[in-house]
Parts: C-alpha cells; sequence; structure tokens
C-alpha cells in the first residue's frame, strides 16, 4: 500500500475516474455522479493506492481560518475519508488519519476538524465530540449555489488538537461551508 499527497488540480481523468467510483460506492447514490466532491473541492488529498493502482481509500482536505469565540483558529479540515468497502477494517483509515496528523506536526495548524456519521474510527485515533454552536454558508448541493447561512449545534463535530491548543466550548464560525 502507498498513501500518496495529491494536489487537487494535479488530479487527471484516470483518477477522477476511480475517485469517483469510490466515493460513490462509500456514500451511496446521494453523492453527485458528475464530480469527486459533495459540496466544494478540497485543497489536496491524501489517497491510498495498492500495487495495481486499484485506490483502497481517500481523505481530502480544507484548509482555512476559522473563528471559535471570536478567535480565528488554523484548522485542517477533512472531507469525505473514505475506504473501499472490500478493503474495510484493515487499518487504512487509520492509516489516513496517521498520515493526516503527521502532515500537521509541522504545520501551522491548531486543529483537525471533520463532521462524523460514525464517531468510532475516529475516536479511536484521538479525536473528540465537541458541541460548539456552529455557523456556516448552507450550499445546495445539486445546483451549488448558496441558500442561506446555518447556526445550529452539530453533533457530529469532531476535533484533534494538534500543536497544543485547547479546544473552547462556545460559538464555532466556520468562515465558508460545512464539510
Amino acid at each position: 500500500m502507498e498513501i500518496k499527497k495529491i494536489l487537487e488540480y494535479d488530479i487527471d481523468d484516470k483518477l477522477r475516474n476511480k475517485l469517483q467510483k469510490l466515493l460513490v460506492g462509500s456514500f451511496g447514490t446521494g453523492f453527485p455522479s458528475d464530480r469527486i466532491y459533495y459540496k466544494q473541492l478540497p485543497h489536496f488529498r491524501f489517497v491510498v493506492s495498492n500495487e495495481q493502482e486499484d485506490i483502497l481509500g481517500q481523505a481530502g482536505i480544507d484548509y482555512r481560518i476559522m473563528n471559535l469565540n471570536g478567535k480565528p483558529i488554523l484548522v485542517l479540515g477533512i472531507i469525505d475519508l473514505c475506504v473501499e468497502k472490500a478493503y474495510r477494517s484493515k487499518g487504512i483509515g487509520t492509516l489516513i488519519l496517521d498520515e493526516i496528523h503527521i502532515f500537521c506536526g509541522d504545520k501551522y495548524v491548531d486543529y483537525i476538524l471533520l463532521f462524523a456519521d460514525n464517531a468510532k474510527l475516529y475516536l479511536n485515533n484521538g479525536f473528540v465530540s465537541v458541541k460548539n454552536k456552529c455557523k456556516w454558508l448552507k450550499i445546495n448541493e445539486e445546483d451549488q449555489t448558496i441558500y442561506g447561512i446555518g447556526h445550529e449545534r452539530i453533533k457530529e463535530l469532531m476535533i484533534k488538537e494538534v500543536n497544543g491548543k485547547k479546544w473552547e466550548e462556545g460559538e464555532l464560525d466556520l468562515l465558508g461551508y460545512l464539510y
């Protein structure tokens, strides 16, 4: 197995087709069939492949400033982490999360942040659930237009402290879309 960091604009048609198959296979028919992102392109991805160049797993990465209780924080967001069904429970998700954590080690990143429907993988890899009230830009996934501002507590919000900065409860403004 090999894990690579791939910049979004370097993805060619061959890789795009493989990622599309993985994403639709992992997230079902609700995932757009004409693209390799749900709401917005990530900045880059960590992609796991085997010797036959099959894509076994991936995670999109978004780097941005957010606002936590009136103070800017540096966040690396994980988008659409998924593993090919036949390869689940073989450590690939953990491999991706470890690679992301190592990547953050010498970077200006305060937290890794994600939204998880199933928290088990993340809890086993050092993430914690937090209960902040969030504000974000609502995007209609079908026609990719803005339709409002969301403002509520999101139970799926999980974070991992990276470089010693402690997380605070309170108000989190994502200053952009919800992953």
